[in-house]
C-alpha cells in the first residue's frame, strides 16, 4: 500500500495561516454583504444597509473564530505529527461543518420569527454557502502560497548556482569613424587593440601569424560599443586586451603587466586607472 503523502510545510506555517484567516474573513464579509446568504437580510428587518453591514460583520467574525481555533489546533498538532492530504481535507470538511452548524443555529434561534423554519433545510443551505465562503479563499490562498514557495526555492537555487554564465560574442565587427565596417574578426583570433593618434591598430592572429590592421577610430569608441559581453577590457589609455590571450598577470617594481601567450609580443601594461575593472573582468573570464 502506498504511503500517504504529507501536505507541504508552508500550509501550516504560522504566517501563512494568519494570512489565510485574514483573507478568508475579508472574503466572507464581502460574500455575505453582496449575496446576503443564510436568509441574513431577514434577521434584522427594516434596518439600513450600514446597520446590516455592521451586524452581519459581527456574525461573520464570530463564525471565523471557529477557523481561528481550528488552525491553532492544527498548527500545534503539526509540530508533533505529520498531516497528510487526507487528514487536511477532513480537517477542512470539519471546519465547514462547524461553521455551518453555527450559522444554522443562529439562523434558527436568534432572529425573531425564524422558529418555524426547518433546521435541516437551514443546515443544508448553510453547508452550501459556507463551502463557498471557505473553499474559494482557501483555494486562492493555497495557490498563492505554492507560487511564493516555488519563487523562494528558485531564488535560493539561483544563489547556490552563482551568477549566470556570461554570454560571449563570437565575432566583432570593427567600424571606422563613419560607421562603415572595415574588418570582422573572430574573438579567439583577436589579441589586443592599440591606440595610435587618430587611428587604432587591431592586432590579430591570421594563419598562425600576428597581423595588424589600422582603422580610423578611437579606443574610447571601441570600449563603449564593442567590448561588452566579451573578454576584451580596457587596461591602459593605449590598450584594449583580450583576456583569453593573457598568460600571466604580474606585479613588478615598474608596475602591473600582462604577459601574452605569444612569444613575439611585449608585455601589455595595466594602469592604475583601469586596474579594478581589469581584475573584475579577469575574475569572470578566468574560469
Amino acid at each position: 500500500m502506498a504511503t500517504e503523502k504529507n501536505i507541504p510545510a508552508y500550509l501550516v506555517e504560522k504566517d501563512n495561516t494568519t494570512h489565510m484567516i485574514l483573507f478568508t474573513a475579508f472574503f466572507a464579509l464581502l460574500f455575505i454583504n453582496l449575496f446576503q446568504p443564510f436568509g441574513s437580510r431577514n434577521w434584522y428587518p427594516n434596518i439600513t444597509d450600514f446597520k446590516y453591514f455592521f451586524f452581519s460583520s459581527l456574525i461573520i467574525l464570530t463564525g471565523m473564530l471557529v477557523v481561528v481555533l481550528s488552525r491553532v489546533i492544527m498548527h500545534r498538532y503539526s509540530r508533533r505529527n505529520n498531516i497528510t492530504y487526507i487528514r487536511y481535507g477532513a480537517w477542512i470538511v470539519a471546519e465547514i461543518f462547524a461553521m455551518s452548524l453555527f450559522y444554522a443555529l443562529f439562523s434558527k434561534y436568534v432572529p425573531e420569527g425564524s422558529e418555524n423554519r426547518d433546521f435541516m433545510e437551514i443546515l443544508q443551505q448553510a453547508i452550501f454557502n459556507t463551502s463557498l465562503v471557505l473553499l474559494l479563499p482557501y483555494g486562492i490562498s493555497m495557490l498563492y502560497f505554492s507560487w511564493k514557495e516555488k519563487s523562494k526555492l528558485l531564488e535560493e537555487h539561483k544563489e547556490l548556482a552563482g551568477p549566470p554564465e556570461i554570454p560571449r560574442k563570437r565575432r566583432i565587427a570593427f567600424t571606422d569613424e563613419k560607421g562603415e565596417v572595415k574588418i570582422t574578426i573572430e574573438l579567439n583570433h583577436l589579441v589586443y587593440i592599440e591606440s595610435a593618434d587618430n587611428y587604432a591598430t587591431i592586432h590579430y592572429i591570421n594563419k598562425e601569424r600576428l597581423s595588424r590592421f589600422p582603422i580610423r577610430n578611437s579606443l574610447k569608441y571601441f570600449e563603449q560599443n564593442l567590448i561588452e559581453d566579451t573578454p576584451l577590457v580596457r587596461c591602459h589609455r593605449s590598450y584594449i586586451i583580450n583576456l583569453d590571450k593573457v598568460k600571466v598577470l604580474k606585479k613588478t617594481k615598474d608596475g602591473i603587466f600582462m604577459e601574452l601567450d605569444l612569444n613575439q609580443l611585449a608585455d601589455i601594461p595595466v594602469s592604475k586607472t583601469y586596474y579594478d575593472s581589469v581584475m573584475q573582468k579577469f575574475s569572470q573570464y578566468s574560469v
